[in-house]
């Protein structure tokens, strides 16, 4: 059940079923262990609980903790899931035909379901709102930037816009605020972008990356911040917010890459990222969201939760802290324009772009 109220598109919680085969390494364990040891999102004494109550289960049979897994066993979990609250934003509809949707969509809601996110995702979204059984992405939008999403109705249609943005066919224009007074004319960039770590989603500019290039021009500054139009002409994840914090101009909002209290400890500005400098980073962030982790646990007595309370009765989950309908769920990044053979897709200016802008609402990350 989906409800939308205070800004907030929450789900309630549901039982999400998983279905797996034993992998070699888990031979011989107690199921107890290969849970504790192999899924760290959930706690011990969770597990445990779990396996008592039979929701997690061997070859359909409720199993003590201690049971030994054997080879060719099937295990199911079925887990309590609680999905995090986006933002109640409608997604505007740019154009809607029989092989093709093209979406404009809000800041802070993930393409796919992932992780926290399942029927909160935009794929899920749309394909309930407009009853469309299947959906192909052709542009995968972080779930921080809004913009122009165009999804094909057809694999084969897919198949062929894809086609076209591999060959570079497609132009593509985004729009961003960035910290500082960005240099007037075209700027291009081209240092190449490596994943430092696919666990937190962290890229930066490596000496082993992978090519890349992207055009800057600024269109305004109003003393303290840029808008900037970017032409990524080719196609990294994270590739313009990193490209913008290599040239020292991060997205003003962006908890990642910005100059903040988080991130001390990516490079300074012009400066790769060595391989013993992305292990300290990696390290740091790991501590970090450790740190978060417990703070949200010894915090619960002031977290806010849809159901009033700070544990879920039914899996002893600690609720984390909701979100209040004035946090942003987006940063300053927006794709604004793509075109390609025969076709043209654009969305309206978000407000952020436009002057005067309150700067006081920006993060003092600098």
């Amino acid at each position: 059940m989906v409800t939308l109220n205070t800004g907030l598109r929450r789900v309630e919680p549901y039982f999400f079923h998983h279905r797996m085969h034993t992998k070699e390494r888990w031979k011989d364990r107690s199921i107890l262990d290969v849970f504790v040891q192999e899924f760290r999102n959930r706690s011990p004494d969770y597990y445990k609980n779990a396996i008592e109550k039979g929701w997690i289960t061997v070859n359909k049979s409720v199993v003590s903790p201690e049971t030994i897994v054997r080879t060719n066993d099937v295990i199911r979990h079925a887990e309590h899931f609680h999905e995090t609250p986006i933002t109640a934003r409608p997604f505007c509809i740019i154009s809607h035909d029989d092989d093709v949707l093209v979406v404009d969509k809000p800041g802070g809601i993930p393409m796919h379901s992932s992780g926290r996110y399942r029927y909160n995702s935009a794929v899920e979204i749309l394909k309930q709102a407009l009853n469309i059984p299947r959906l192909y992405p052709i542009n995968r939008l972080d779930r921080h930037t809004s913009g122009l999403v165009i999804m094909a109705l057809t694999p084969e249609r897919a198949t062929e816009i894809s086609l076209d943005i591999e060959r570079r066919m497609v132009q593509k224009e985004y729009l961003c605020r960035v910290q500082g007074e960005f240099p007037p004319g075209k700027i291009v960039c081209d240092a190449p972008i490596k994943p430092i770590s696919f666990k937190l989603s962290l890229h930066y500019v490596h000496e082993d990356g992978k090519p890349c290039m992207t055009e800057f021009e600024r269109i305004s500054y109003n003393g303290q911040t840029s808008v900037l139009k970017c032409r990524p002409l080719t196609g990294r994840t994270h590739q313009i917010r990193v490209h913008l914090r290599y040239l020292g101009f991060p997205i003003a909002n962006d908890p990642m890459y910005n100059f903040t209290p988080v991130t001390p400890w990516l490079p300074p500005p012009m400066t790769f990222m060595s391989n013993s400098k992305a292990e300290q980073v990696i390290q740091h962030l790991l501590d970090m969201t450790c740190y978060e982790q417990e703070e949200v646990q010894d915090n619960t007595n002031n977290s806010t939760s849809s159901s009033g309370s700070d544990v879920c009765p039914e899996c002893s989950m600690l609720l984390p802290r909701e979100p209040t309908p004035e946090t942003n769920f987006g940063i300053y990044l927006h794709a604004w324009r793509y075109q390609g053979k025969g076709w043209d897709y654009k969305t309206k200016y978000p407000k952020w772009v436009h002057e005067p802008f309150n700067d006081s609402v920006v993060p003092a990350y600098m």
